[in-house]
């Protein structure tokens, strides 16, 4: 189809197990496979249903799937991860993590996911998701089961398997207690990474940032291309200390925040640190340090 002019009109005629296809002075005739081999995903009932904007749904996945874990030894991690909160004032929550970073989205709980069950929704599910998005305004209709999640679209619905395993404790790797704050600018910090880490190896990718009174020093040694350098303004006062980042993971969760200014809190060189657009931001984000 996407070889054929524009415009063109295309007839279909199914004969004798071949597909007769001819559109102006083309014609084609394709193998097909039994139809009785096509798998059906039974329309079981889905117990839970809640509707969200088109926009809030298309923000839980564009913050949150740049951290899916590809790595399919630890399928567990290799989808979203998507649950109700047990709080006074309950949340659903989107949650990725590749055990190098983590992204999480929480939203107000939307009326029908009381009591719904956890659900990890793969991948590939999420990709495809996210391509309908891009094609509608509305409301979207999410229902789910214990093994199954469907997504109505004004003009498509999607169904899918849910990852059977379950999602690590991933709230133990958030830092409550990082006392050192620096704000700063995500877009100077996100174009000053590239630019120093373009000389990095490829391997590890890794930038240091040296963190003194109202401005971070970044640098990149390389034994093979030599080093760079570059300090950019920022907020901070507490004691100086140099942390390093792989550069890549660093860039994937600057790129998600919206805001003028970011918060990074941190604690030292080996502790998880905790990335926010504020204190009452929807989106939280957590990386590993790396030696450097």
């Amino acid at each position: 189809m996407r070889k054929l002019a524009d415009g063109a009109q295309v007839e279909l005629k199914l004969a004798d197990g071949r597909l007769a296809v001819a559109a102006g002075r083309a014609r084609f005739t394709l193998a097909t496979l039994p139809r009785d081999d096509f798998p059906v995903i039974a329309d079981d009932a889905l117990p839970f249903g809640f509707t969200l904007p088109s926009v809030t749904l298309k923000q839980m996945i564009d913050k949150t799937r740049f951290a899916i874990s590809t790595e399919e030894t630890r399928y567990y991690l290799n989808g979203i991860f998507l649950h109700v909160t047990d709080e006074a004032t309950p949340h659903l929550r989107a949650v990725a993590t590749d055990g190098h970073r983590l992204a999480r989205v929480a939203i107000p709980q939307p009326d029908g996911a009381v009591g719904m069950p956890d659900a990890i929704v793969p991948r590939k599910a999420i990709a495809e998701v996210r391509k309908l998005l891009d094609e509608t305004d509305g409301d979207i209709r999410v229902s789910l089961g214990q093994s199954k999640i469907r997504f109505e679209f004004a003009n498509a619905v999607l169904t899918s398997k849910l990852i059977d395993g379950t999602f690590p404790d991933y709230m133990r790797v958030i830092p409550t207690a990082n006392d050192r704050l620096l704000t700063i600018d995500p877009k100077a910090l996100a174009e000053g990474v590239d630019r120093v880490s373009a000389i990095a190896t490829e391997k590890t990718r890794a930038v240091k940032l040296s963190l003194g009174p109202n401005r971070v020093l970044l640098s990149v040694t390389s034994a093979e291309s030599g080093a760079a350098t570059e300090e950019i303004e920022a907020e901070y006062s507490a004691p100086a200390f140099d942390v390093g980042f792989n550069a890549r993971y660093l860039i994937d969760i600057l790129n998600q925040v919206d805001t003028q200014t970011v918060q990074m809190h941190l604690a030292d060189a080996a502790a998880p640190t905790l990335i926010r657009e504020g204190d009452s931001s929807a989106a939280l984000y957590v990386i590993m340090p790396m030696r450097v």
